[in-house]
């Protein structure tokens, strides 16, 4: 037997970076992965589909020549050689997770683990043999899997998800895209400026559903310029494989309609992998087959000197690597007994980086007034900011929704140039209480993007200076 402080299960942005943290405490810690340390994340999720976004960002550039001043003659697009340049920078951070683990200490165990009691794991080794590990906590750490539409199969070849889909070295002529959330807007982004014909097809009545209704509307515009089309408040009703491609039937008011194209991606969210690892068996609680945790990341299960604790998309509550990452820290801190910190999910930040990218927290306007809030709201367009105009990439605006009575920070839409890396200012007001007025006194460089930040705050009050 090997005795450790805490062992976790699963070696994702939450288990990984809880590995970090435990072991920066002090704490003497085994890690458990059955398959590749970063998780989906690293390998199959967040960081090669970035890596394919920029060479999609720089293909739409390229496609602007006459716009920017320049001709280029005999072009041509490898997508291919696209994929090959993700999985090597997905490589590269792996071996750095390797490295950080050496770095702390952390004892890593290749193999897939199953829980016999608060206390003990089991892990049958990808080497062969098994090794039981004796610990006094347990984090669990597995994430989640693409969700499945019942009934319909996806075979890895014609029908995919995202596991299939970011290793394809063949971009697919044509595809269906099933949901219109980040993982089938993103896709659809990709394919689409490598020249794929795309239909994404929505249950729900605009893509990106979970944003505010001005973002999904600016998003959808952008889209449909680039001639792919979007079918929303349509139903799949069964996929079928021919001998070219897939047959997608679908129903929406308009009655029911057949699709064909080269692929089908299944694009509808992920479930958590809670499956098979004795959870119920040793009392683990489980609600629709997520992990129920507190605030400090504590399951039901408890024992004296130690506990079984979960993170990440197993936990079911947002399943974005950087809120796994945050629990991870927090369940470490709560098991070395150190001051740790509650994590407010409502205004953890969220991230789509298709184009236009879009970058959000809080409430929607819809939802701060359903709530019985009277809300004040600026808004600044990026066509009246000047990085954003020379830069070429002016579609979208910077959104703030604010309480009229206190000020308080409700939430930010963004949707435009490099949102992204924008968002954490308002992220940032938000934690720390700040108001719109606060940011707007704030002296923003210029010409940048984030100027639209400041012009967005003045606005709440009625006061942009540029527009």
């Amino acid at each position: 037997m090997n005795t450790y402080d805490v062992t976790i299960i699963g070696a994702g942005p939450g288990g990984y970076v809880a590995a970090i943290r435990a072991a920066q405490l002090g704490l003497k810690v085994a890690l458990v992965e059955k398959e590749r340390l970063g998780g989906v994340c690293l390998n199959w999720g967040c960081i090669p589909t970035k890596s394919l976004l920029r060479n999609a960002e720089v293909i739409s550039l390229l496609g602007r020549g006459k716009e920017f001043g320049f001709t280029v003659a005999g072009f041509e697009a490898d997508f291919g050689a696209a994929v090959a340049r993700s999985r090597k920078v997905s490589e590269r951070l792996v071996k750095g997770v390797g490295a950080l683990m050496r770095k702390n200490k952390v004892a890593v165990i290749e193999g897939s683990a199953v829980l016999r009691s608060p206390g003990v794991v089991e892990v049958k080794l990808n080497e062969g043999g098994a090794r039981t590990v004796e610990t006094r906590n347990i984090i669990v750490a597995t994430g989640g899997r693409a969700r499945a539409i019942p009934g319909i199969e996806v075979d890895g070849e014609r029908v995919l998800t995202y596991r299939e889909a970011i290793v394809l070295r063949d971009l697919p002529a044509s595809a269906v895209i099933v949901g219109a959330g980040p993982i089938g807007m993103e896709f659809a982004h990709i394919w689409a400026a490598y020249g794929a014909r795309i239909t994404i097809v929505e249950m729900l009545p605009r893509a990106l559903p979970l944003e505010d209704e001005e973002v999904s509307q600016e998003v959808e515009r952008a889209f449909k310029r680039r001639k792919v089309q979007l079918l929303t408040s349509t139903r799949v009703q069964r996929i079928e494989t021919t001998g070219d491609g897939v047959r997608v039937s679908v129903t929406n008011g308009e009655g029911e309609q057949t699709l064909e194209a080269e692929r089908a991606l299944i694009a509808i969210g992920v479930r958590p992998n809670s499956e098979g690892l004795g959870l119920k068996e040793i009392g683990v609680r489980l609600e629709r087959g997520s992990v129920v945790v507190d605030d400090g990341m504590c399951t039901d299960v408890a024992r004296t000197g130690g506990s079984v604790y979960a993170v990440g998309d197993v936990t079911g509550k947002l399943a974005l690597a950087h809120v796994a990452s945050a629990q991870g820290i927090v369940a470490a801190e709560t098991i070395a007994g150190v001051e740790t910190v509650k994590l407010d999910y409502e205004a953890m930040p969220r991230c789509t980086y298709c184009h236009p990218q879009v970058a959000s927290f809080g409430l929607t306007e819809a939802q701060a007034v359903e709530r019985g809030y009277e809300v004040r709201v600026g808004k600044f367009p990026f066509r009246a900011n000047g990085k954003a105009l020379g830069w070429g990439d002016y579609d979208g605006f910077v959104k703030i929704v604010a309480a009229a009575s206190s000020g308080e920070m409700l939430g930010g839409h963004l949707v435009g140039p490099e949102v992204t890396e924008l968002l954490p200012e308002l992220v940032l007001a938000r934690d720390w209480e700040l108001t719109p007025e606060e940011i707007a006194r704030t002296v923003h460089a210029h010409p940048t993007l984030s100027e639209a930040l400041m012009e967005a705050a003045h606005g709440v009050f009625g006061k942009a200076i540029h527009f």
